[in-house]
């Protein structure tokens, strides 16, 4: 078997495993099931990203997505005592859920209609290739004061969280 075509067949196993994960995250009614599902959302993009060959990028969407993001969502899941155990109900009727569902379809249509005509014949770059080591000397030499700064960003966005939910325990 040629290596193009098993590329080709394992990028399209785990383009059918993101987008049914995606619409499952979007679809369930289960705040914990949609976290978790979110999880392999973004695991599988970081496969999928790595897959093409970047792999700064891949293992940055492993690290600050799954590891920092899906991580303060179930921790806000947990502070604000939501039902776990329990599925919410959605006070859509289902003329608004079919409507969604013709929309998104047509919008996945035209998009991937779009997609396939601009770069349907479109070949990855062989020469060029980033080395993790020329990135992260950029980062932490030319961007090193964005870098810190996004950095107290993020910190005071987790001090702002820890506070508000420990306001919410005083009361």
């Amino acid at each position: 078997m040629d290596f193009s075509l098993a590329g080709n067949w394992v990028f399209l196993v785990l383009a059918v495993v993101i987008t049914a994960a995606a619409m499952y995250t979007v679809s369930t009614r289960n705040v914990v099931h949609a976290a978790l599902a979110l999880v392999t959302t973004m695991a599988t993009a970081a496969a999928i990203v790595i897959m093409l060959g970047g792999e700064f990028v891949g293992w940055v969407i492993v690290l600050v997505y799954i590891g920092a993001v899906v991580v303060l969502f179930l921790f806000g899941i947990m502070i604000t005592r939501a039902q776990v155990g329990k599925a919410t109900a959605l006070d859509h009727e289902g003329n608004v859920r079919v409507m969604a569902a013709v929309v998104a379809g047509l919008m996945f249509a035209a998009i991937t209609y779009g997609i396939v005509e601009l770069f349907g014949d479109a070949q990855l770059p062989e020469e060029g290739v980033v080395r993790t080591v020329d990135i992260a000397d950029s980062m932490f030499g030319r961007f090193v004061i964005p870098f810190e700064a996004v950095s107290f960003v993020l910190l005071a966005a987790l001090i702002g969280g820890i506070v508000l939910a420990r306001r919410d325990e005083e009361r």
